[in-house]
């Protein structure tokens, strides 16, 4: 059936093919001198498009954080101890003033600085006084280092 409608179609087919091959030399001419016309402008946008690739490419290089930040989850175990001691050489070791015990204490129930103020009636900025100092004479860095320090030298419950 297909055999028959191509002989039979095959001048027709012959005349398409023909110009379809004459359409594609004529597009490739085209083309070579649009090339040959435009080969600089060519160029130029070659360029352009490497060099905003490389931008893009850098920029998301240098916006990344340098420091990678790891969060550490630590179990705590805490000993509910009814007869409490106090050490007294650690807190004379450390030179920990009362206020400081006390500001101590309120740190270790989870309170932040301004609630800490609030308990105790002084201002923002004493306690913030208070904590940098406890912080320099027990030599850490944060609240949590502070508090856990204090429990092992048993400086608070």
């Amino acid at each position: 059936m297909y055999l028959k409608l191509i002989s039979k179609n095959r001048q027709v087919i012959l005349y398409g093919l023909a110009l379809a091959v004459l359409l594609v030399l004529l597009k490739w001419l085209e083309f070579k001198l649009i090339i040959v016309d435009h080969a600089f402008e060519l160029y130029v946008g070659a360029i352009a498009v490497f060099f905003t690739a490389l931008g893009i490419w850098l920029a998301l290089k240098l916006s990344k954080p340098k420091v990678e930040q790891v969060i550490v989850e630590k179990a705590i175990y805490k000993t509910a101890s009814v007869d409490f001691e106090i050490n007294r050489d650690e807190i004379s070791r450390l030179n920990l003033s009362t206020r400081e015990i006390e500001v101590l204490q309120l740190m270790a129930l989870g309170l932040s600085n301004q609630e800490i103020s609030d308990r105790l009636f002084v201002s923002l900025n004493t306690i913030k006084t208070h904590s940098s100092k406890i912080f320099e004479k027990m030599e850490v860095k944060r609240r949590t280092q502070a508090v856990e320090m204090a429990q092992r030298l048993s400086i608070i419950p």
